[in-house]
C-alpha cells in the first residue's frame, strides 16, 4: 500500500529517534510501457537508520527481463509485450517492481497538445518574459504557460501562413531554425539540433502539423518521485522522476518535459534534468511543472556527517509530537519553556488582546497548582475579551467598513451579527455557511452585507477563495496560475457560484436587498461562453434549481472539505505562533508548501472532530509546549524561522498596543461612536481610525489580504511614541505617578509598579538602580516629572511593544 506523503514525512522525521531499520525503495512503484516510443526512468533510494537518504540507482544491482525490456542506465524502453519484474538489490535489501509492456508494435501518433506544447513550456517559450507575455515577443504570441493550446495552434500554424511553418522543407521552418539558433533569436538557442525536442518538433512538422481531435487524452495528475529526501552534506545529489497520468488510463514519463524549480536554492538546487544538489543546511521544496500541474516534494540538506541526539523534550499534546518529529528530522533541538511571567503576558496579549493586571499576574505567580497554565488558558478562553480579539480578526477579513455605498448603520449591524456569533461560540462552519448563502435586507439580515460591501463578481469570487480557503486565485483570471494547479476554467467555474447574486434598492438609500436572481452568467474570456459552477479542486455539482451560493456554502463548510478546516487551523496557528504553517496565511499554493504538513493536517482534522468549535482548537495550541517555548534560541535553532523550535518575538498589532498603553496608564481612549473607555479593537468601522492606529498599521480593510495588517516597525512609529500625543499625554492624564507619590511609595516601589503594569515582571536590580538614580537626584518638586519620564521610557521600550 502506498503511504500518504504526510505519513512518509512523519516516518522519516521520527527515524532518528526510533532506530528504524534501513529501507530500500524503487520509484515509480509500478512501471507500464505502452507503444514503441514509450520509456520510463526509475530511481532507487536507500534510507539509512538515521533518516539520511541516498540515491543508489547507479550502485544498486538491477535485474529485468532483457527480452521484454531494454535497460539503458536508469531508463527502460519496451521490446516485446508481456509482464516482468524489475528487481533492485542494495545493502542486502531487495525491492521488486512490476513491469508491464503492451502495444509494442504500435507507434503513438504525434500530438500538438501532448508532445509539442510541453516543449514550449520546458524551453521557456511561453513564459511571461518571452512569447507568453500579454503582447507576445517579436511579433509572435503564445498563451502564458500554455493555458490556450487551441489558440496557440491557430497562431503558430494559421497566422501569417508559411512564415513560421514550412511544410515543404520542415527543417527550414522558422520554428526550428530560431529554436536551434540557426537564425537570430531574441530568446537564444532553446535546444540542440537533433536532440529529442528537435526530433519531436520535426516529427510533428513532417506529419503536416496535425491538430488534435477533441477526444485526445489529457493529463489528469502528476507524480514526482521520490516523495522526500534528506541529503547528507553539500554536493550530495538525488535525481527526480516525474510521471503524468492521462484520461485514457495511460501514463508517461515526462521528466524530460517538466519544468523544475526550487523554492530555496541555498538549501537545494535542481537542474533541468531533475537532479537535486544539496547546498547549505536547510529545507527546500522541489517542484515539477507539467501541463497545468505543479507538484512538489520536500528535501532537507544537512551538514555532512552531522551527529545529533534529540534531547528529552516536553510533549503536552499531539501538536508537540508533530512539531518535535519535524525538528528531529531537521536535527534541531527546541528551546525550553518560557518562565511563568512571560507566559502570563504572552497569553493575555494573544487570547484577550490586553496585558494582565498586576493582581492577575500575582494571583498566577503565587499559585502552586501544578496545572495552573492549563487552568488559566481555560479561564481566558471563556472571557469576552477572547471573543473580541477574533471579532476584530474576522472583521478585517470580511472588510467591515463604511464606503460611499455602505452606511454606518449597516456596518454596525454587520459587526454586531459577527460579534454575536463568535461570543456565543457558534461553530465556525455554521456561521460561514449562513454568511455565504444568506438573502434579505441588509437592515434586517445583517449577514447580507457581505454582498453589499463587495459587489464586483470577480472580486467577490477571489475574496471568498482567499478568506475561507486561503487561496489567492487572482492569477487564474487571465491565465492558468503559473505556480499552482488553478486554471482559468477553475476560476470561472468558481465564479459561476456568485454570478446570479441579485441586488435591489429600497426606499431607504442605505438599504439593499440581496436575493437569488436565478439568471445571469459570466463568460469565460477564452472560450466565450459561461462555465457551469465547479468547486475548486472538486466536481461540478448538481444544482437542481437550488441557490448556487447555498450549494457552494454546503461544500465549503462540509467536514470533508480538504481546504476549509486546514485554512482556519492555519489562521489560528498564525495568530498564536507569529508565523503560519503556511505563510502568508492566505497564500496556500503548491509553490508555498506547509512547513509541517502533518501538523497542519492534524490541526484541520481536530477542528473538524471538534465540530468546528473554535475555542477547543485554540486550547490545543495554547496548551502545547510549542506555544509556551522561550524566545531564547539554542545554537542549533538560532537560524530556524519556520519550524517553531522557539517562540517568535512579535510586534503587538496597532489596536492592542493602543489599548495596552491606555491600560498601563489608566487613561481611557475615546473613539467616535463609542463610549469613553472603549477599546480600540472594538471599533467596528475599518474607516474609523486615529493617527496612532494608522501609523502602527491598522488595516483599512480595502482588501481581504492578511498583508493589510502591518507589523513592521517604522521610524514614524518610534517618533510618535517619543514625541506624539499618545504616550506622554496618557501618562499625565492617568495621574498614576501622583497617586503613587501620594501613597508615600518609594522610587523603587513606583518603578516596580510600572514594570508590573507594562512588562508583567519585576525589574532587575540593575534596571531598578538605573531608573531610580535620576529620581533620587532630582529636587523634591521635580520627582513627579522624573518618574513620568521613567514611565515614558518603559512604554517606549521594545520589550513593551513586543509580545515575547
Amino acid at each position: 500500500m502506498k503511504l500518504p506523503l504526510s505519513l512518509l514525512l512523519l516516518t522519516v522525521g521520527m527515524s532518528t529517534a526510533t532506530g528504524a531499520e534501513p529501507t530500500l525503495a524503487v520509484y515509480p512503484p509500478t512501471i507500464a510501457l505502452e507503444t514503441q516510443r514509450d520509456r520510463q526512468t526509475f530511481v532507487v533510494q536507500f534510507t539509512e537508520p538515521n533518516g539520511i537518504t541516498r540515491d543508489v540507482t547507479a550502485a544498486a544491482k538491477i535485474d529485468v527481463d532483457a527480452k521484454l525490456v531494454k535497460r539503458d542506465g536508469y531508463t527502460l524502453t519496451p521490446l516485446a509485450d508481456g509482464a516482468t519484474t524489475l528487481t533492485a538489490t542494495h545493502a542486502g535489501l531487495t525491492v521488486k517492481v512490476p513491469v508491464t509492456v503492451t502495444k509494442v508494435a504500435e507507434d503513438r501518433p504525434i500530438s500538438f497538445k501532448l508532445d509539442v506544447m510541453p516543449i514550449f513550456l520546458r524551453a521557456g517559450c511561453n513564459s511571461g518574459g518571452c512569447h507568453g507575455a500579454a503582447r507576445g515577443k517579436d511579433g509572435f504570441r503564445l498563451s502564458l504557460f500554455g493555458f490556450d493550446p487551441d489558440g496557440d495552434y491557430q497562431r503558430l500554424c494559421r497566422e501569417f501562413s508559411g512564415r513560421r511553418i514550412n511544410l515543404a522543407l520542415p527543417r527550414e521552418s522558422l520554428l526550428l531554425e530560431k529554436s536551434t539558433g540557426k537564425v537570430p533569436h531574441t530568446g537564444g538557442k532553446r535546444f540542440e539540433e537533433n536532440d529529442e525536442y528537435y526530433a519531436t518538433m520535426l516529427r510533428w512538422l513532417e506529419a503536416d502539423v496535425p491538430s488534435d481531435a477533441p477526444t485526445v487524452a489529457t493529463p489528469m495528475s502528476l507524480e514526482v518521485y521520490p516523495p522526500s529526501a534528506v541529503l547528507d552534506g553539500k554536493g550530495d545529489t538525488q535525481r527526480l522522476v516525474v510521471r503524468a497520468k492521462y484520461s485514457d488510463g495511460t501514463d508517461r514519463d515526462v521528466t524530460k518535459l517538466a519544468l523544475f524549480m526550487s523554492n530555496n536554492d541555498t538549501a537545494a538546487k535542481i537542474d533541468g534534468d531533475g537532479i537535486v544538489t544539496a547546498g547549505e543546511r536547510g529545507e527546500a521544496f522541489l517542484m515539477a511543472r507539467f501541463h497545468t500541474f505543479t507538484i512538489g516534494v520536500p528535501f532537507i540538506s544537512l551538514p555532512k556527517g552531522l551527529e545529533f541526539k534529540f534531547p528529552a523534550t516536553v510533549e503536552n499534546n499531539y501538536v508537540d509530537t508533530l512539531v518535535n518529529a519535524k525538528l528531529q528530522k531537521l536535527r534541531i533541538d527546541p528551546s525550553p519553556l518560557c518562565n511563568d511571567s512571560t507566559f502570563v503576558r504572552r497569553l493575555y496579549l494573544d487570547v484577550c488582546g490586553r496585558l494582565p493586571t498586576p493582581e492577575e499576574l500575582a494571583r498566577f505567580l503565587v499559585s502552586a497548582v501544578p496545572n495552573k497554565r492549563e487552568l488559566l488558558i481555560d479561564e481566558l478562553l471563556q472571557s469576552s475579551d477572547f471573543a473580541q480579539v477574533w471579532v476584530l480578526k474576522w472583521a478585517d477579513m470580511l472588510q467591515i467598513r463604511t464606503t460611499n455605498d455602505v452606511s454606518r448603520k449597516t456596518v454596525l449591524l454587520y459587526h454586531d451579527w459577527l460579534q454575536d456569533k463568535i461570543s456565543h461560540n457558534v461553530p465556525t462552519n455554521e456561521w460561514v455557511k449562513e454568511l455565504l448563502s444568506t438573502s434579505g435586507s441588509t437592515f434586517k439580515v445583517p449577514a447580507t452585507n457581505y454582498y453589499q460591501i463587495e459587489r464586483d463578481l470577480l472580486k467577490l469570487t477571489e475574496n471568498a477563495a482567499q478568506s475561507f480557503l486561503g487561496m489567492r486565485i487572482q492569477c487564474a483570471q487571465c491565465h492558468n496560475h503559473p505556480f499552482d494547479r488553478w486554471t482559468m476554467d477553475d476560476y470561472y467555474g468558481f465564479a459561476s457560484f456568485f454570478s446570479q447574486v441579485g441586488r435591489k434598492r429600497t426606499e431607504d438609500p442605505r438599504e439593499l436587498v440581496i436575493f437569488n436572481g436565478g439568471g445571469g452568467e459570466i463568460n469565460h474570456p477564452v472560450l466565450g461562453k459561461p462555465l457551469p459552477p465547479k468547486f475548486l479542486g472538486g466536481d461540478v455539482p448538481k444544482l437542481e434549481g437550488r441557490d448556487r451560493r447555498l450549494v457552494l456554502a454546503e461544500w465549503l463548510t462540509a467536514p470533508d472539505n480538504p481546504y476549509f478546516a486546514r485554512n482556519l487551523a492555519n489562521l489560528v496557528w498564525t495568530h498564536f505562533l507569529g508565523q503560519g504553517i503556511v505563510d502568508p496565511v492566505d497564500d496556500v499554493r503548491i509553490s508555498n508548501p506547509p512547513s509541517n504538513d502533518p501538523l497542519l493536517d492534524e490541526l484541520g482534522k481536530k477542528f473538524v472532530s471538534y465540530k468546528f468549535d473554535f475555542r477547543k482548537l485554540v486550547r490545543d495550541i495554547c496548551m502545547s509546549a510549542a506555544y509556551q517555548r522561550s524566545t531564547q534560541s539554542t545554537p542549533a535553532n538560532a537560524s530556524d524561522t519556520r519550524n517553531f523550535a522557539k517562540a517568535q518575538v512579535r510586534r503587538i498589532r496597532a489596536e492592542t498596543l493602543l489599548d495596552c498603553i491606555a491600560q498601563a496608564t489608566e487613561a481611557p481612549n475615546k473613539f467616535p461612536g463609542l463610549p469613553l473607555g472603549a477599546r480600540a479593537m472594538q471599533i467596528a468601522d475599518g474607516n474609523t481610525s486615529t493617527y496612532f492606529l494608522s501609523t502602527f498599521g491598522r488595516p483599512m480593510r480595502e482588501t481581504v489580504c492578511s498583508c493589510e495588517v502591518r507589523l513592521e516597525p517604522t521610524l514614524s512609529q518610534s517618533l510618535h511614541l517619543m514625541n506624539g500625543d499618545t504616550v506622554s499625554p496618557k501618562i499625565r492624564q492617568g495621574k498614576l505617578i501622583q497617586k503613587w507619590l501620594a501613597e508615600k511609595k518609594s522610587a523603587e516601589q513606583i518603578v516596580e509598579e510600572i514594570y508590573l503594569r507594562a512588562m508583567s515582571r519585576l525589574p532587575s536590580a540593575k534596571e531598578t538602580a538605573a531608573l531610580t538614580a535620576p529620581v533620587k537626584a532630582a529636587a523634591p518638586g521635580d520627582k513627579a516629572k522624573v518618574l513620568e519620564d521613567v514611565f515614558w521610557s518603559v512604554l517606549n521600550s521594545r520589550e513593551f511593544m513586543f509580545n515575547h
